[in-house]
C-alpha cells in the first residue's frame, strides 16, 4: 500500500484540507480523512465550523452602509474630538 493511504492526519493537514474543501478543491478521499479527523479533534471541529461560517458570510453579506451625509457627520465629529479631546 502507498504511504498516502493513512486514515489519520495531523491537525495541520486537516486544516489545510478544510481550507481546500471551502473552495471545492478537496478530493473525496481527503474529505473522508478530514471527517475522521474531525470526529476526534475538537480544535479542528471548531476551525471547520468557523470556516463554514466565514464561507457563508462571504457569499451572503448582510452589510448596512452609511449614507454619505452620515459619513460626513461622523468625520466632522471625529475631527472635533481630535482637535479638542479633553473638553469633549
Amino acid at each position: 500500500m502507498s504511504k498516502d493511504f493513512k486514515l489519520f492526519v495531523s491537525c495541520d493537514k486537516a486544516t489545510h484540507t478544510c481550507d481546500k474543501t471551502q473552495y471545492k478543491e478537496a478530493s473525496l478521499w481527503e474529505k473522508i480523512k478530514l471527517n475522521i479527523h474531525l470526529f476526534y479533534c475538537k480544535a479542528c471541529r471548531k476551525y471547520s465550523a468557523n470556516n463554514t461560517k466565514l464561507t457563508k458570510l462571504t457569499y451572503k453579506p448582510e452589510v448596512d452602509c452609511l449614507k454619505k451625509c452620515e459619513k460626513e457627520q461622523l468625520e466632522t465629529n471625529f475631527q472635533k474630538k481630535l482637535k479638542n479631546p479633553i473638553n469633549n
